[in-house]
């Protein structure tokens, strides 16, 4: 069994910057074979694909965030991160971490962090 444990969010006035995290544990052979994506849910709103990374280090962003999020991955620490820039209020939304491992082997998701940009 894989848990997946984010960090990180909080709230912070538009302009501001914020560091989120994951960290997967339990039976965990291989990281380094495993994408990683983060999610985000708005109120109302479905969830959707903000970045992922994957196995080779390739990574992917949707339009509204590139320039000012960028992910990164450290699998000695089973760890992803998210840097989010010059955060916008429309960047307020439930952030989800989601691992998945080759040929569906693995499609784990943490609980959430819920970020606010807000002044």
């Amino acid at each position: 069994q894989v848990q997946l444990v984010e960090s990180g969010g909080g709230l912070v006035q538009p302009g501001g910057s914020l560091r989120l995290s994951c960290v997967a544990s339990g039976s965990i052979f291989n990281i380094s074979t495993m994408d990683w994506g983060w999610y985000r849910q708005a109120p109302g709103k479905q969830r959707e694909l903000v970045t992922a990374i994957t196995n080779r280090g390739r990574t992917d962003y949707v339009d509204s965030v590139k320039g000012r999020f960028t992910i990164s991955r450290d699998n000695a620490k089973n760890t992803v991160y998210l840097q989010m820039n010059r955060l916008k209020p429309e960047d307020t939304a439930v952030y989800y971490c989601n691992l998945r491992g080759p040929f569906n082997t693995l499609d784990e998701w943490g609980q959430g962090t819920l970020v606010t940009v807000s002044s």
